[in-house]
């Protein structure tokens, strides 16, 4: 499903303009490879990307667009960033932005396919001999594969007026 119902009835009504949401990235490794698809808009290769559906939990909804998208049961082992994606304009006018929630998965079962008509191909990569992609999925790609604990928080720097009381 490309386009969730309650974002079509948002649009409804606010039409093109800018709309802010939430989403996932599922990074999916197994055996020092990585999971990637090809999009079918774009023929991008990205790690898997969706949007939390209202109520959903972050991790669930991350676990049901890989399984959606590439047909692989995975289970989340850590949220590895928070950061605000670039806004987004689609053909049809559409203006976004998400507040994405980068998640490092590990395989579980499944051999993966387009199983969703989102993407023509879906398949593994070794971390080493990535295909060709932003700049923006690779540091989220490095970040999720990385050896951190804990989840990187991206901080932009704050406005030297930042903190002080108004008058």
């Amino acid at each position: 499903m490309a386009t969730p119902d309650f974002i079509l009835a948002l649009r409804e009504k606010i039409g093109h303009g800018p709309l802010w949401l939430s989403g996932v990235t599922a990074v999916v490794v197994h055996e020092g490879r990585v999971l990637l698809v090809k999009r079918a808009d774009s023929g991008a290769w990205t790690a898997i990307t969706g949007i939390i559906d209202p109520g959903e939990q972050p991790a669930d909804a991350a676990a049901r667009e890989v399984l959606e998208e590439a047909g692989i049961e995975a289970v989340p082992e850590r949220l590895a960033m928070v950061h605000v994606t670039d806004p987004v304009v689609y053909d049809n006018g559409d203006r976004t932005q998400y507040l994405d929630l980068v998640f490092r998965f590990r395989w579980r079962s499944g051999d993966p396919r387009p199983a969703d008509g989102e993407n023509t191909a879906a398949r593994w990569f070794p971390l080493d001999d990535l295909p060709a992609m932003t700049d923006d999925m690779r540091d989220r790609i490095a970040i999720a594969v990385a050896t951190e604990p804990a989840a990187r928080f991206l901080v932009s720097e704050l406005p030297a007026d930042h903190g002080r009381r108004m008058s």
